[in-house]
């Protein structure tokens, strides 16, 4: 299979760690439901693919998420590695972490809101109570040992309220990693950010004390940015970065969010810049061509499209 020349470029981390969204935002958004059998081998041949971390599901009511019906299932069939610190799980409140507990999860993930539109719709909460309902989740997992990522939404844009004041997403991610959070993930969720705005973002973050090492990027590619503010984001010392192979992905309460930066794509981008990432692109690119076969469609990565054609 072919792979990038490289030619190491300037400004870039020696390495990088992909954050592997595939199985959890990646399929969330599709209206047929996976098989629980399908979702633990897809987690199982990004494992083997090198993808050292993989957000494997969602703790959120199936009424809510139906794809997401199934975590108790998957979680059980991947036994002890799919509850490890490098397999964290989505929950939305203290029910979820509950479930999650059950099983032993010992790495979660909650995710808020820049906007008060987005918070009433994805939450049924504004903005200033999702606060008090993440608090004591992250105190108890916190307490219990468990690491905590706190992701961010519409951190570049809404699709009710518009441009979002970077201000405003600077206020919600001092008082997110405030309640002792271990790592922010900055959600570009309709995909219109830029890269100018990706500096000025994360310019103003450590401006307030929250430092590129404690961030990951989230980049969705509605507008085709998503690699190019990716690679902005680690020019400014980010070296987390949230994809999902295949370019899976989309959100059920914003229905202009496409899918999320191809995995691949941003292989094929880093190995070419010298950057190390610990994926076989190979191995990954057969992965995301054999979901595309599950779900019926061609996958939206234009590496897959370009090295399986």
């Amino acid at each position: 299979m072919r792979a990038p020349q490289v030619e190491t470029a300037s400004g870039l981390p020696a390495e990088v760690t992909i954050y592997e969204v595939g199985p959890r935002d990646g399929l969330q958004n599709e209206k047929t439901v996976v098989p629980a059998a399908t979702k633990v081998e897809f987690i199982e041949r990004l494992d083997a693919a090198g993808l050292a971390t993989i957000e494997t599901t969602s703790f959120v009511p199936a009424a809510w998420v139906p794809q997401m019906g199934d975590a108790e299932q998957v979680l059980g069939a991947l036994g002890a590695a799919g509850v490890s610190r490098r397999r964290p799980v989505l929950v939305p409140n203290a029910r979820g972490l509950d479930r999650a507990e059950q099983l032993g999860v010992q790495a979660i993930a909650i995710f808020g809101s820049a906007t008060e539109t987005f918070a009433q719709k994805n939450l049924n909460r504004s903005m200033v109570d999702q606060y008090a309902m993440f608090e004591p989740v992250v105190t108890r997992a916190q307490e219990a040992g468990r690491w905590v990522r706190a992701y961010v939404s519409m951190c570049f844009g809404d699709p009710w309220e518009g441009p979002v004041p970077i201000g405003q997403v600077v206020d919600v991610a001092e008082r997110l990693m405030g309640l002792g959070c271990d790592q922010l993930s900055l959600g570009d969720t309709i995909g219109v950010g830029t890269t100018g705005h990706v500096h000025r973002l994360l310019e103003a973050l450590a401006a307030r004390g929250i430092a590129a090492d404690r961030v990951a990027v989230h980049f969705h590619d509605t507008y085709g940015q998503a690699l190019a503010n990716t690679m902005a984001a680690l020019r400014d010392g980010v070296t987390v970065v949230d994809a999902a192979a295949g370019g899976l992905g989309g959100c059920p309460y914003a229905k202009s969010a496409t899918g999320n930066l191809a995995t691949e794509d941003l292989v094929w981008a880093l190995h070419g810049a010298g950057v190390r990432t610990g994926v076989d692109l190979e191995a990954l690119v057969e992965t995301s061509a054999w979901m595309a076969q599950q779900l019926g469609r061609p996958s939206p990565s234009n590496v897959v499209r370009a090295l399986t054609s």
